[in-house]
């Protein structure tokens, strides 16, 4: 474990990437290989399910520490971080712990399974007996919550470097479902798993979105374009007769859309499709909202597939014939796809084409843009025609060229302070509209970026001397300040007062220049709904 926070340390203390890499680099050398097996599943999001509720534990750190647990509360909101406020309120130990990380991996993993006492009497144990960093380490695993500013990009960066194994190799070693406390460091980083083939999907090539103008990319002939479809995306995988669905966060979802299995005796063995799952109810394109009544369920009924059925829009094919084709250029895939497509097209099968656009000018190209929301999309994809399937987020040869984002003007109702370095300012916002019936303010969405940071500073100082009520953290405004919030997408909602969820909202600009009165109502917010 000393290893293992010493390096936390070291990567949190830094914003270079060298001083990062070359840190995890000595690391991966000399670390035990259960040890490098975890700080791989921590780094790439494999985190063991959290044993502990978050209430309780600032419950037994105020306990422990023997400070009300109000002053701890305040503690924590000025902190920012659970972590580090029960690192410092604690008395830390004198010595260092002997435990690896994997022994103690392996005890919070166990700990979900026991009793409170035990769990009680677990932390206090070892809160008592780890040094201050070691203390925040170990608080951070049994949260979950383990950000410290390290990609899984730049870990596999270190990876290859202590390995000598490329790094597209080990980014595709990565993929998949393994635990990290049933799988070896040698099974997983250095042998060749043949049997894990079958399954398992390639990394996503993601891209940017576009800087400056589109006609900055050169000659339009080169680009093809086609529509940013809001959905999940994900990889679809037919091989041995079997079918498996990934989606871009690397979770195998292949139960949750029973649809997909009519593609296996349609599409050859040896295919992999990269694509969008969309809602399709009613034979049409449906919002993200429609998705999100099948996102997390445990039992696809066969009314909800009757509700909200879905298809897969593809975009590209990575492998074919059991090739891995992504080298060759994008054209030359979409070519391929394209023949797969129309050989195996049928009203009874959820694979549809997403439409390869070419355009003469980039001023046709900004015209189809502009009508986006139509077709129930986001905007446009570009992509060079010349392009390899690439790993991770690469910026040239695919940008996202997304339609205006939709905006209203709301007023300040409530803030709450804000985490990190903002914890000790009211930067989370949340935004009311005009029920024009009623004559009052109803609440329609909350944000937290897109000032800056003199304007966060002079609204903090404002809303300090303006509160009407606290609720907790949260405190009531007075009704003055008025904010163009923008957002990505709407649509009716029964679960929100307002009747309308909007999907991304953060704020555009302060709107000095306008008095509450003139905000807008919730009968203009609903006329945006398409």
């Amino acid at each position: 474990m000393k290893a293992f926070a010493d390096l936390i340390k070291t990567l949190d203390s830094t914003n270079k990437t060298t001083l990062k890499v070359a840190a995890l680099t000595e690391y991966f050398n000399n670390a035990p290989p259960k040890d490098k097996v975890w700080t791989i599943a921590i780094l790439s999001h494999r985190r063991p399910p959290r044993p502990v509720n978050t209430t309780l534990m600032r419950e037994w750190a105020s306990e422990l520490s023997k400070i009300p647990l109000w002053l701890f509360e305040e503690s924590y909101h000025i902190v920012g971080d659970l972590a580090e406020t029960i690192a410092l309120v604690i008395p830390p130990a004198d010595e260092s712990s002997e435990k690896s990380l994997n022994q103690f991996l392996q005890e919070i993993v166990e700990l979900k399974k026991k009793s409170e006492e035990e769990k009680k009497a677990y932390l206090f144990d070892n809160w008592l007996n780890l040094n201050y960093y070691e203390r925040f380490v170990f608080t951070k695993l049994i949260t979950g919550s383990f950000r410290i500013g390290v990609s899984q990009k730049l870990m596999t960066r270190a990876l290859s470097k202590a390995t000598s194994i490329d790094e597209d190799i080990l980014a595709y070693k990565l993929m998949g479902n393994w635990e990290p406390s049933k799988i070896t460091f040698e099974k997983l980083i250095l042998e060749e798993n043949e049997e894990n083939f079958l399954s398992k999907p390639y990394p996503f090539y993601l891209a940017y979105a576009i800087e400056g103008e589109p006609q900055d990319l050169g000659d339009v002939s080169q680009w093809s374009a086609e529509h940013k479809w809001d959905g999940i995306r994900s990889q679809v995988i037919i091989r041995n007769d079997e079918l498996f669905v990934w989606s871009r966060g690397e979770e195998l979802v292949t139960d949750k859309y029973p649809e997909f299995e009519a593609l296996v005796e349609a599409i050859p063995n040896g295919t992999v499709i990269d694509g969008e799952i969309l809602p399709f109810p009613k034979g049409e394109i449906g919002t993200f909202k429609d998705l999100q009544t099948r996102i997390g369920r445990k039992n696809i009924s066969k009314k909800l597939l009757e509700k909200t059925p879905v298809i897969l829009k593809a975009y590209d094919v990575l492998e074919w014939e059991g090739e891995d084709i992504r080298n060759i250029a994008f054209g030359e895939r979409r070519k391929i796809l394209e023949k797969l497509y129309y050989k195996v097209k049928s009203e009874e099968l959820p694979l549809h084409l997403s439409e390869s656009i070419r355009f003469k000018s980039w001023e046709e190209a900004a015209q189809v843009r502009e009508n986006s929301r139509e077709v129930k999309s986001e905007g446009l994809m570009l992509k060079r025609l010349d392009s390899p399937y690439l790993v991770g987020r690469k910026k040239g040869d695919w940008w996202k060229w997304k339609v205006d984002p939709l905006t209203i003007d709301g007023v300040l109702t409530y803030a709450m302070r804000g985490h990190g370095r903002r914890s000790n300012l009211f930067t989370d916002y949340t935004f009311g509209l005009w029920d024009e019936e009623n004559k009052e303010l109803v609440t329609f969405a909350k944000a937290y970026s897109g000032l800056t940071d003199k304007e966060f500073r002079s609204l903090d100082a404002w809303i300090k001397k303006n509160t009407l009520e606290r609720f907790g953290p949260v405190r009531s405004v007075t009704p003055h300040h008025v904010f163009e919030i923008a957002f990505e997408g709407i649509a009716e909602s029964k679960r929100h007062k307002s009747g309308v969820a909007t999907r991304f909202p953060r704020i555009l600009r302060w709107r000095k220049d306008k008095k509450m009165e003139d905000a807008n109502t919730l009968e203009d917010l609903k006329n945006l709904i398409p």
